[in-house]
């Protein structure tokens, strides 16, 4: 199967996985899911992930938070820029989601970074996903 958009696959495994309410979910491997991953960690949106070696490019193993009723800690995510609209931001605009409350994940020339981080270290860069 070939996937023109990774991040896109990546955030549907995972909303697909949170809505049926697995504890873990597996993706394709690359340095770039495991940055976006970095930073879910980082935020609490997941507890945590591991590389597994199946196949030829490895896997990502993500394990999924939920609260102490087993409510869903990720209520929504979103891809926004994708391969045929590119979303671009300066570092003046970057955009904040539920007023603060949720994440904004940008690729910036400091790497894959939280929108937060961007703001702070004053670089922008294209608007990957929000998550809230």
């Amino acid at each position: 199967m070939a996937v023109t958009d990774p991040i896109a696959d990546m955030l549907t495994r995972i909303r697909n996985a949170n809505t049926a309410a697995h504890s873990t979910v597996d993706i394709p491997a690359s340095r770039v899911k495991r940055a976006i991953a970095e930073i879910l960690k980082e935020e609490g949106f997941i507890e945590g992930f591991e590389r597994v070696k199946e196949g030829p490019q490895g896997m990502l193993r993500i394990a999924l938070r939920y609260g102490p009723e087993k409510e869903k800690i990720i209520t929504g995510l979103r891809r926004i820029s994708r391969p045929g609209l590119r979303v671009y931001t300066p570092r003046t605009a970057i955009p904040r989601v539920l007023g603060g409350l949720g994440l904004v994940i940008m690729s910036t020339p400091q790497g894959i970074m939280s929108g937060k981080r961007a703001r702070k270290l004053g670089v922008g860069g294209e608007v990957l996903a929000f998550v809230w």
